[in-house]
């Protein structure tokens, strides 16, 4: 892994400012390049604040000078190693919501759920992930050793740190399990191997270190000094209380998965903490009340949560990774979302952005699970066909409009429509997400949603302009998360959570490699170790059957 080293960073403090400030304002100097030992770098206050900034970055840019030039990560290309998405590629490919047609090199691997351990886009999203472990890591280690009482500001920023590694390694263990190498501050600095975080693929070890984390940094658990703070006290993409108690839901709501078998007493925290969220995480579902008349066409509340200005709605959006045209240029994220789901006889500046790459679009399994009157189903259909004969093919398959890089009036983002590189943020969490999780734990734990639930459902189904189903079961979850969340990066997981991701009960185009779908191996329920990481450290072992 390439060493860290901190640098021309100041202009990465955006990413936790969101769009209320400009890096000018902040009359920050970047540190001296040639100062590139962390114990050098930390010196101050204002170090800590570049260096935190820095791991926010890591979640938006693949390197320090713009779309490519200066990798983070050796060997990478950098747009299919950017964070956000490699985790995409990894979470909504192998789906029913999502194909790709690229033929570049392993890809079509992926949308196929055919993967190996050499796929380099399994490798690049893993080293990334455990990259951004290490930032938070020597950040925190340095807090620890260096920081002075009188810097007042590093107990928060540490516990935002200790937020990010959480969130890295909750990604790595969804994809690719408990055996994953372990390494927190605590571990040494050197030529030492790391261990496995733990001895099963499924088992407690990792699964509880985030816990703990996520309990300490929000206050429910220990003495820590380092606390969140509140939503209303935090920026635009800046972690809050409010997204540790979603991920701790998260966390829980998956335990089944994680640690190989069910345990009521972990829904039960689930719920604990997802109400947390719904109640006193200070959200609200971006609705009819803040449309405007004045605004452009794009004026359904639920398209405002995709748009270039998607910023002002930070009721809903819980936790965001944020991208801005002039100041974060990427090949990844939300440019690649967008850019990559434009083709055919698309018209790229209707979106906000010049380029049409051609690639992603949806499957006739998801378009049929709207309703003709649902407006939350995005589509292109204008030289379309709905049905796929061919991966290969951008005009087979609907194109998904959800993301524009277009504010609420009409305008472009600050690209002016004129380059790739947009202002989209990306949701990472939102209050709907919460919504559905809490009916979901209702039917886990009960066998039915309580009166509460059914309310949440009904506010999501009547902002998209739907009625209410006649049952509210598993099922229905699942198909209204699709609804509600496709192309937000929870697909995989929700599949994996519901049995339904390998096997052959519930099949889509392209799955397993035939036309139609067709059935796969357990094992894709884990990615695989790169087989790189398994030949350089032998105390690691691949995950079963691969």
């Amino acid at each position: 892994m390439k060493k860290i080293t901190i640098q021309n960073i100041a202009i990465a403090l955006f990413f936790i400012i969101g769009l209320g400030s400009c890096v000018d304002d902040l009359e920050l100097v970047p540190i001296d390049p040639n100062l590139d030992t962390a114990d050098k770098v930390y010196t101050s206050e204002e170090k800590f604040e570049q260096g935190l900034a820095k791991i926010y970055a890591g979640f938006a840019v693949s390197g320090q000078t713009g779309p490519d030039g200066e990798g983070d990560l050796g060997g990478f290309d950098e747009g299919h190693s950017q964070y956000w998405r490699g985790y995409f590629v990894l979470q909504q490919l192998p789906t029913d919501e999502t194909v790709n047609g690229w033929a570049d090199g392993n890809l079509p691997k992926i949308s196929q759920v055919n993967w190996g351990a050499n796929n380099e886009f399994i490798r690049s999203f893993y080293y990334r992930a455990l990259y951004q472990v290490s930032l938070a890591n020597e950040f925190i280690r340095q807090a620890n050793n260096n920081a002075q009482e009188d810097w007042n500001g590093v107990p928060q920023m540490v516990a935002e740190a200790r937020f990010l590694r959480a969130l890295s390694y909750w990604h790595a263990l969804d994809l690719f399990g408990n055996r994953i190498p372990f390494v927190d501050e605590n571990s040494p600095i050197g030529s030492t191997l790391p261990e496995p975080a733990g001895e099963n693929v499924r088992g407690p070890e990792l699964f509880n270190f985030i816990e703990s984390e996520l309990l300490e940094i929000t206050g429910e658990q220990g003495d820590s000094q380092n606390i969140l703070p509140d939503h209303s006290n935090a920026m635009v993409g800046q972690a809050s209380k409010g997204a540790a108690w979603m991920l701790l839901g998260k966390l829980y709501l998956n335990h089944a998965v994680y640690l190989g078998q069910e345990n009521d007493e972990y829904y039960q925290q689930a719920k604990v903490f997802v109400d947390k969220v719904i109640n006193e995480g200070g959200f609200s579902l971006v609705d009819a009340e803040d449309v405007s008349p004045n605004d452009s066409a794009y004026n359904t509340p639920y398209e405002y949560l995709f748009l270039a200005d998607n910023y002002r709605c930070n009721n809903e959006i819980i936790f965001s990774i944020n991208f801005d045209g002039d100041n974060s240029k990427t090949w990844g994220g939300t440019p690649y979302i967008l850019n990559a789901s434009i083709g055919g006889e698309m018209i790229p500046s209707d979106y906000g952005t010049s380029e049409a790459w051609g690639g992603n679009r949806t499957t006739a399994k998801l378009v049929s699970k709207f309703d003709n009157s649902d407006l939350r189903a995005m589509w292109f259909t204008e030289g379309q066909s709905l049905d796929i004969a061919q991966l290969d093919q951008f005009t087979q398959g609907y194109a998904v409009t959800k993301y524009k890089n277009i504010t609420r009036e009409g305008g472009f983002g600050s690209n002016g429509g004129n380059s790739a590189f947009v202002d989209i943020n990306a949701p990472v969490f939102r209050l709907a997400d919460a919504y559905l999780m809490a009916a979901e734990i209702d039917l886990r734990l009960n066998g039915s949603v309580s009166s509460a639930s059914q309310n949440y459902i009904a506010a999501l189904r009547d902002r998209a302009g739907v009625g209410m189903p006649g049952t509210i079961d598993l099922d229905f979850i699942l198909d209204e998360r699709a609804r509600e969340l496709y192309w937000e990066c929870h697909r995989r997981t929700d599949l994996v959570r519901f049995g339904k991701f390998s096997g052959g009960d519930y099949v889509w185009p392209f799955k397993g490699g035939a036309v139609n779908g067709t059935s796969v191996d357990a094992k894709f329920d884990l990615m695989p170790i790169p087989f790189t990481d398994i030949t350089a450290n032998p105390k690691l072992e691949q995950n079963p059957d691969y």
